[in-house]
């Protein structure tokens, strides 16, 4: 049984058909996980949704900071932007709502394997991979249940940048997610660098990638992850970053874990 880990699809349907192909991809016999940011940017959103909800129990999809935005303004909490032409696109569908109750019932975190984990974004220094799991687990009870409607209007926000064991709920609530789907840099202490989007070489200086922290203490677990399209695709024992840009003219790149091979299709045409 083929496990492929898949980078952020970002609505981008055919070019997630071609790597589809590429794998030979066969649900019932295959398993596909996928990094999270199933929707926005690209033109098909709806489309992807549909796919990953039909094959379900071939496909394990953690949440991302453009889902988590779907639902925020589909709910209220947020205004959709210039850039979230696919979110209002998906939510002028028929069956938005099933679809954005399907992606609510996402995790934060999957843990793939005794030592592989997938997230969106990536992992605090100070957390522990049990930590983290049971952390996300947490914060995606709040996002699938009826805290949402309270929580997840106040979500937005980039301070607390720190992580604290003694922080109240809604903010402890929010630096998690914070780090599960935002997350790229942080500070020697750990401290979240917001906003920042570049190339690890354009950190503010001081500040290192998350999985450079000193003393992570995830170190000895491979972390699955995505959203950091300008820092492109990295392969290590203990880390797998897989978000190469689709959208933005890059690849669309996906490794099957049992034996590291590495399958790409070239993204959107823009």
């Amino acid at each position: 049984m083929p496990t492929y880990a898949v980078g952020d699809l970002h609505g981008c349907f055919s070019a997630f058909r071609r790597l589809l192909r590429a794998v030979q991809f066969q649900p019932g016999r295959d398993q596909l996980l996928q990094v999270g940011d199933l929707v926005n940017r690209g033109p098909h959103s709806p489309q992807v949704a549909r796919w990953m909800m039909k094959h379900e129990s071939s496909v394990s999809v953690v949440l991302g900071n453009h889902d988590i935005h779907l639902l925020a303004v589909r709910d209220g909490f947020a205004q959709a932007r210039k850039c979230d032409a696919g979110i209002l696109r998906l939510l002028n569908e028929p069956d938005a709502d099933d679809i954005c109750e399907w992606i609510r019932r996402r995790p934060l975190l999957l843990r793939v394997s005794e030592n592989d984990l997938m997230v969106h974004a990536g992992l605090l220094p100070q957390w522990t991979p049990d930590f983290a799991e049971s952390l996300a687990a947490e914060c995606a009870a709040v996002i699938s249940g009826d805290q949402w409607k309270t929580m997840g209007a106040k979500l937005y926000g980039d301070a607390p940048a720190e992580w604290s064991p003694d922080l109240p709920p809604l903010l402890r609530f929010r630096v998690a997610v914070n780090a599960f789907t935002r997350l790229r840099a942080c500070a020697p202490d750990g401290a979240m660098i917001f906003p920042f989007a570049g190339k690890p070489g354009e950190i503010p200086k001081g500040g290192v990638p998350w999985f450079d922290a000193p003393e992570r203490k995830s170190r000895n677990c491979r972390v699955i992850f995505g959203h950091w399209s300008a820092l492109g695709f990295i392969h290590k024992p203990n880390l797998l970053a897989l978000d190469t840009g689709c959208f933005w003219g890059g690849p669309l790149t996906a490794v099957r874990l049992e034996d590291g091979e590495i399958f790409s299709v070239p993204g959107e045409a823009r």
